[in-house]
């Protein structure tokens, strides 16, 4: 199973055409991409047509749901930021470090093109989906 992240959902909800969201729309056909409570609620956040919501909470529901912050993430999260911090690099969102760490965690692909996870990719074992 793999994670898409929000950026790459959007981008395939407008209909863009872009390497990963051609990885993306594979991925649904092949049933390996799951979906992570976080990123559900972001692309959520961002629809503002009433008719698309409901479709698109319909749609994204049929896939595995993960839970991706609990109190066993928040010292994995901070660690993972602060290592990052102690090379000079800063994460700007902490969504992003959410994310990054749950796919880490367990040891799942990340689907992405946001250059904040690149990091996560060269120093901590973020496994890259493209």
């Amino acid at each position: 199973m793999i994670l898409a992240d929000t950026s790459v959902w959007i981008d395939y909800l407008n209909g863009q055409i872009t390497p990963q969201t051609d990885l993306l729309d594979d991925c649904l056909v092949e049933g390996t991409l799951a979906m992570g409570d976080l990123i559900f609620l972001e692309i959520l956040q961002g629809v503002k047509d009433e008719k698309q919501f409901k479709k698109v909470k319909t749609k994204l529901s049929l896939l595995d749901q993960y839970s991706m912050f609990g109190s066993d993430m928040i010292f994995k999260c901070a660690n993972n930021y602060r290592t990052l911090r102690k090379k000079g690099i800063t994460i700007r969102k902490t969504n992003d470090v959410i994310i990054a760490s749950f796919c880490i965690e367990r040891k799942m692909g990340l689907l992405y093109f946001d250059r904040d996870f690149k990091p996560f990719s060269e120093f901590l074992g973020l496994k890259s989906a493209y």
